[in-house]
């Protein structure tokens, strides 16, 4: 059981399988397209972890992530995806800030 349970942790790495980067590529240009960071999908209400993940993270990155999910669903419900040029600024703030991973 614990080697089926390796298999599929390998298979979903993106570091380790070129499928799940390509996969993950994908999911991150989408979200861009709404403001979001792959790290934005991950949902508090499903594991205990990522509660405790974003609690302990300081109040104004917590803040940061709010307001890019409200944003979305903002633009999700009227169809519409940022510009380009606030894509690529938002790209440059997210390359510029570290946020620690969940």
């Amino acid at each position: 059981m614990a080697s089926s349970s390796k298999l599929v942790k390998a298979i979903l790495d993106p570091k380790k399988n070129w499928f799940a980067a390509l996969h993950k590529k994908t999911i991150e240009n989408r979200l861009r397209k709404y403001g979001l960071r792959y790290d934005d999908l991950y949902d508090p209400m499903e594991s205990l972890d990522i509660k405790e993940a974003l609690a302990r993270l300081p109040r104004e990155i917590v803040d940061a992530r709010n307001q890019r999910l409200l944003r979305a669903m903002d633009l999700s419900m009227k169809h519409e995806y940022l510009s380009n040029d606030l894509q690529d600024k938002i790209d440059t703030i997210a390359q510029q800030t570290t946020v620690c991973k969940l």
